[in-house]
């Protein structure tokens, strides 16, 4: 099975984003192997430090190496990405010589509570990696809206439709890992 580094741009304890990569990796279960890589710790990127990174740094990095490919769950602050995931993204893409993210592939999902959900943050998102990735998953979109029934205790996914969108866009961007890692 693929490794997924798992990116989630919430630094919040509750964090639905969270709630949302559990219930995703419940979903991938037998398809993919997850691994949740911590952001909250990183220190605000510095062009100056690249060479000596922190502990934190390194070890975010070496997360990224070991997986296939990575998944982005995020929410949407101020009509863009979480500081701290753009800070990770800027951490992980530099030096781009030795940047983790070169070879990989990805998917980015998100919710939140409003009816357009995370879609202007994904859309930013798109644009940012965009240029670091082999490939971005464009097929299925998933702006999930969440409700506190939505996804139970146990990581289960209540609601029907939502299921099927989430399981079809498991199954898409495992091809598209399995299709990268066959060229590689």
């Amino acid at each position: 099975m693929r490794k997924v580094a798992v990116i989630v741009g919430s630094s919040r304890k509750d964090s639905i984003n969270k709630t949302l990569a559990r219930a995703l990796a419940k979903l991938a279960d037998g398809k993919l192997v997850f691994d949740t890589v911590k952001i909250d710790d990183l220190p605000l990127f510095n062009q100056d430090d690249e060479t000596n990174p922190t502990p934190a740094v390194t070890r975010m990095k070496e997360q990224i190496k070991a997986a296939d490919a990575i998944l982005f769950v995020t929410p949407e602050h101020n009509r863009s990405i979480p500081a701290a995931l753009k800070n990770a993204i800027d951490w992980a893409s530099r030096p781009p010589k030795d940047s983790p993210l070169v070879g990989k592939v990805g998917a980015i999902i998100g919710t939140s509570r409003g009816r357009i959900s995370t879609a202007i943050a994904q859309s930013h998102l798109k644009t940012i990696i965009g240029s670091h990735l082999d490939a971005v998953l464009g097929v299925p979109e998933a702006y999930i809206q969440f409700t506190d029934t939505l996804i139970d205790a146990d990581a289960n996914v209540t609601d029907e439709t939502v299921k099927k969108v989430l399981t079809r866009l498991i199954a898409k961007f495992t091809k598209l890992v399995e299709d990268a890692k066959e060229t590689t």
